[in-house]
């Protein structure tokens, strides 16, 4: 539960710096008042209950993929429902990737927002510390990102004390000013939410957009729910982070009852002169735990991407022997720290990267919201009443925040919006054209086993050695295995045909990792299958069939054959031309299939050919 508390929490845990801040905001034209005060109060209690505690602490987090959350594992669960290749699978892998962009959008603005609203209690001590807000914290943010190639093994063993810290200091922080107005307790009264929307009506509305801003990383509960398990989570957020989140909120009603200047900057004005440094330092701390664990999350979301056919194959670098989730992706974190940078020198503020904030989370939500449904349609088999009662409470909530959130796209909500468009369209197109490569090569494919067969009638010159062809279909025949009889007129004493398949899973038992199918003549077809949450490794692929097999290999002695595509454009029925030329750039920037299988480079022989898209 500690651990959890360190990763899980850090976005939602660090929202109270900015959320009631933003609220009360003077362009949202709100007169103060002490209804208004109970009215946003009473919203933040029940958004709470219904949208963290209800929806994603105890009902989402049922719809787990073999114990792993997050939208993909979502998408690949609702995905088992729909035959391969039909409309209703098009449409769940376009929700589920779509919502995985806007998760990238909220990547780039959690460091930004978090990082800007802590350094920014600078301005509490001072005025004159103002001109040294952006610069500290672009600083802190570029440490930050160049700390990740280290890996968080070392530095994740203190990110669970030092929240739990910070949420005792902040659930004290509420409860003193609780007591100097206990009466701010009875803002559990929903009416004071609903009379408050019903009062101010448009303007009220916006509000609720700002309010939203409390939920901000309830998305990772659901998503880091494989690194925990459901329990330590839950009981994190009942036990701990909840109660003291609430205490800091009320909390901070209490303080505007009390002395309504402090809506200027009121986490920071909640403690006395002195304590303002100390908080600042604190707060700095924990911000930065909460942008590591969602550069984390990108880092994690990118790999199963990649293994879902979403992305090219990029750079991995795993930094912890013990722990396989801890991976670094440098493409991933220097587009990141860019972004982020770019971010912070735009807005300036973190009340003016707020609207952005919302409209990524709430997107991601929706999407989360769809998909659950169809798991518990199709997947657990509720009646179909039941299942529109409960989706239906939970969209009208999801709608009623993201129509919120919308009317602020002019403000900055274009940001995550165009960010999630540009990314979709890639992942889009990297998919479709997967799709269309692989569907060109059966379409003009050999059939392996009949070939073989013919072939071994009258067969070319055996010479000593194996060869390893790695191929995309286990019934058909790879290029590289046509060239090299075509170029070298040989065939080797042993050939294996290799398929590296990526089921819709997170983790595939040892004892289902390997299939093997006799040829005869020493020829074998093997399929190596992994979950989207495991790295495949050629040279474990060996061990793994010399142990299940009974067949030796001698790594010196074994060649790796690959095909190494060129891409030319046509206009052949497919996607648009510009696509096609994405596609194609995409392709041949890709990582190389040797290094991301981790192939022994000096047993690698690629053989090219031109393809028509």
């Amino acid at each position: 539960m500690f651990a959890a508390i360190g990763v899980v929490f850090g976005d939602i845990g660090t929202s109270p710096l900015y959320a009631l801040k933003e609220c009360f905001s003077a362009e949202h034209g709100i007169p103060f008042s002490t209804d208004a005060v109970y009215g946003v109060i009473s919203m933040v209690f029940w958004a709470f209950a219904i949208v963290v505690s209800l929806k994603y602490v105890l009902f989402v987090m049922r719809a787990n993929n073999h114990g792993e959350g997050g939208i993909l594992a979502l998408m690949a669960l609702a995905l088992r429902t729909a035959p391969s290749g039909s409309k209703r699978s098009l449409l769940i892998i376009m929700a589920g990737v779509f919502g995985a962009c806007m998760f990238y959008g909220d990547a780039i603005i959690t460091p930004a927002i978090s990082v800007l609203s802590a350094v920014e209690g600078l301005e509490v001590i001072s005025p004159d510390f103002t001109r040294f807000v952006i610069p500290v914290t672009i600083f802190i943010l570029v440490i930050l990102f160049f700390i990740q190639k280290t890996g968080t093994d070392v530095v994740g063993k203190l990110f669970g004390p030092i929240m739990v810290v910070w949420f005792v200091v902040i659930g004290l922080m509420g409860l003193y000013q609780i007591i100097q107005f206990p009466a701010i307790f009875g803002a559990i009264n929903p009416m004071y939410a609903v009379n408050f929307m019903f009062e101010h009506a448009l303007q009220g509305f916006i509000v609720l957009g700002a309010v939203f801003l409390v939920l901000t990383g309830a998305e990772a509960l659901y998503a880091d729910m494989g690194h925990f398990g459901v329990k330590p989570i839950r009981m994190g957020w009942f036990f701990i982070v909840m109660p003291c989140l609430l205490l800091n909120y009320f909390g901070q009603g209490a303080m505007f009852l009390n002395n309504p200047e402090t809506i200027s900057n009121p986490f920071f004005l909640m403690v006395p002169e002195g304590f303002v440094f100390p908080l600042v330092i604190l707060a700095t701390s924990a911000t930065v735990i909460a942008s590591q664990a969602v550069i984390s999350g990108a880092f994690s979301m990118t790999s199963q991407a990649i293994l879902l056919g979403f992305v090219p194959r990029m750079k991995v670098r795993h930094t912890s022997d013990s722990e396989i989730g801890q991976i670094y992706m440098p493409l991933v974190n220097w587009t990141l720290l860019v972004l982020v940078i770019a971010v912070v020198l735009a807005f300036k503020k973190s009340e003016n990267l707020a609207a952005a904030y919302g409209i990524a989370v709430t997107t991601t939500m929706i999407v989360t919201t769809f998909l659950a449904a169809i798991v518990m349609r199709v997947v657990w088999r509720w009646n179909t009443f039941l299942v529109t009662l409960v989706i239906s409470a939970f969209l009208a909530v999801d709608l009623a925040f993201l129509t919120a959130n919308l009317l602020k796209i002019m403000e900055g909500g274009w940001f995550p919006l165009l960010l999630g468009a540009i990314c979709f369209i890639v992942l889009m197109t990297w998919y479709q054209g997967r799709r269309i490569l692989r569907q060109s090569a059966m379409n003009k494919g050999i059939a392996l086993k009949g070939f073989i067969d013919v072939l071994m009638q009258h067969p070319p010159h055996r010479v000593e050695g194996t060869a390893v062809f790695l191929t995309a279909h286990v019934d058909y025949l790879p290029v590289s295995f046509l060239h090299n009889l075509k170029h070298n007129h040989v065939l080797h004493e042993r050939v294996f045909f290799l398929k590296i398949s990526i089921w819709d899973v997170p983790y595939v038992k040892d004892e289902e990792r390997i299939t093997l199918r006799d040829l005869g003549n020493g020829i074998y077809v093997v399929r190596a299958v992994y979950g989207f949450n495991e790295t495949p490794d050629v040279v474990r692929i060996i061990e793994s069939v010399e142990k299940s097999c009974g067949l030796k290999f001698d790594l010196m002695d074994t060649s790796f054959f690959l095909s190494r595509d060129t891409l030319v454009v046509t206009d052949i029925p497919g996607m648009a031309l510009w696509r096609e030329r994405l596609f194609r750039w995409m392709y041949q920037n890709a990582g190389r299939q040797s290094d991301f299988f981790k192939i022994p480079t000096n047993r690698i022989v690629e053989l090219g050919s031109k393809v028509e898209i």
